[in-house]
């Protein structure tokens, strides 16, 4: 609520569709990345607790840590898949709460999505939690981020958070090796499709069309 007001009052904060989180269960939300302060931003948008991977490597300093725990963030290996990590989401899961995950695994140096890791498929097919997509832009203007300094972009924050409806993946068939990448494709897409057209990238373009099924043979008469 503080943070919420807060983000009222000195920047010009808009969140649409909050409704849409689940009042109880399971659920993944699935956000693009622009500014350290993203976590924070989607905790005040959404009425939910929200628990956090983030990258190892913001779990270096004591301080920095305390603060991410405050947020319900815990640490995951960005390199590989990391399978401790995904065993603590699965708990999390199975005690009806809401995590948060960042599939770049890193804020974009363009504004733009970038490369997503397939893990987040992965354990969206591990644990059949909905997924809920959030599209945040105008985070990147905010101050305390170098990263996002770089693309200097700067002005009044107009930071704007649109959430969208919660869906699944298709359930695996037994013996069924997964698409990860297209699976990972689907769930950006369906984040991509909440942000303006700036902020979509390497989702800018709709998805390729299936192949066209071959025709049917002509049976000609004997």
């Amino acid at each position: 609520m503080l943070v919420n007001a807060l983000l009222r009052l000195f920047v010009g904060f808009r969140v649409t569709g909050w409704r849409n989180m689940p009042r109880r269960g399971p659920v993944i939300v699935v956000a693009n990345h622009l500014h350290n302060f993203d976590p924070v931003v989607l905790s005040a948008a959404l009425p939910r607790p929200i628990f956090y991977m983030g990258k190892r490597e913001l779990f270096r300093n004591r301080a920095f840590t305390w603060l991410i725990r405050q947020f319900g963030g815990f640490p995951v290996n960005r390199d590989a898949i990391d399978r401790a990590a995904l065993r603590h989401v699965g708990l999390l899961l199975d005690e009806g709460l809401a995590v948060g995950v960042f599939p770049e695994g890193t804020r974009s140096v363009t504004g733009g999505i970038g490369a997503v890791q397939p893990g987040i498929a992965l354990l969206a097919l591990q644990t059949g939690a909905p997924l809920l997509p959030v599209g945040i832009a105008g985070t990147e203007v905010l101050p305390l981020d170098a990263k996002a300094a770089k693309r200097g972009r700067r002005g009044r924050a107009r930071v704007r958070v649109v959430v969208g409806r919660p869906f699944t993946l298709p359930p695996r068939r037994p013996g069924e090796r997964p698409d990860l990448p297209a699976l990972t494709d689907r769930i950006m897409r369906e984040v991509a499709a909440l942000l303006p057209p700036a902020y979509r990238g390497l989702y800018a373009d709709p998805p390729p069309a299936p192949p066209a099924a071959p025709a049917a043979p002509i049976s000609r008469p004997r």
